[in-house]
């Protein structure tokens, strides 16, 4: 009889503490929130109309194959092409080649700065060549910052045929993240 007693578990109210919530919701976070990230990213494809303005993913935006002596703008993915004259907010790294100064008109934009390290420089499709309208500045930022206006979708190829923009943005504000 006594051992019959000493096997009946307490009640699950009794069991469950705030120390095993607490692991539970970690667990759950660090699980779910990246399965979370890439489920919405193979939905939207890398870009999303929030407000009238698309959320651009701009490594998505250059992740595609392009032969930058023969390419055309049809080798650029439709959906990219759509976003052609169209307000885009982008995440990335400002990239000066032009200017040492702190405030600057024109800039690369691009994913990761220090990519360029380990897998050479960006390819052509892997950057936004960005500049300021009416000759205003934008604050230069050496952190991640996030760029809004209106992309551009077009090829304009170099003096040897070599394209060498693909894309190109007018920016009208800079925000640091």
């Amino acid at each position: 009889m006594e051992t019959a007693v000493a096997n009946k578990k307490p009640p699950l109210s009794q069991r469950i503490n705030f120390r095993m919530i607490a692991v539970a919701a970690v667990v759950m976070f660090l699980v779910g929130y990246p399965v979370y990230l890439y489920v919405d990213a193979s939905v939207t494809g890398g870009a999303k109309n929030v407000g009238g303005t698309w959320a651009v993913d701009l490594k998505a935006l250059g992740n595609f194959p392009f032969d930058d002596v023969d390419g055309t703008v049809n080798d650029i993915p439709a959906k990219w092409r759509e976003l052609d004259g169209k307000k885009v907010a982008l995440e990335g790294f400002m990239f000066s080649t032009d200017s040492a100064s702190d405030d600057i008109s024109a800039f690369q934009f691009v994913y990761n700065i220090t990519k360029c390290c380990f897998n050479g420089p960006p390819k052509v499709q892997e950057r936004v060549f960005a500049h300021t309208t009416d000759a205003r500045t934008v604050p230069y930022s050496s952190v991640m910052v996030r760029c809004i206006g209106t992309l551009h979708v077009h090829l304009h190829k170099n003096e040897a045929g070599k394209t060498d923009v693909v894309y190109d943005m007018n920016v009208e504000r800079v925000e640091q993240i």
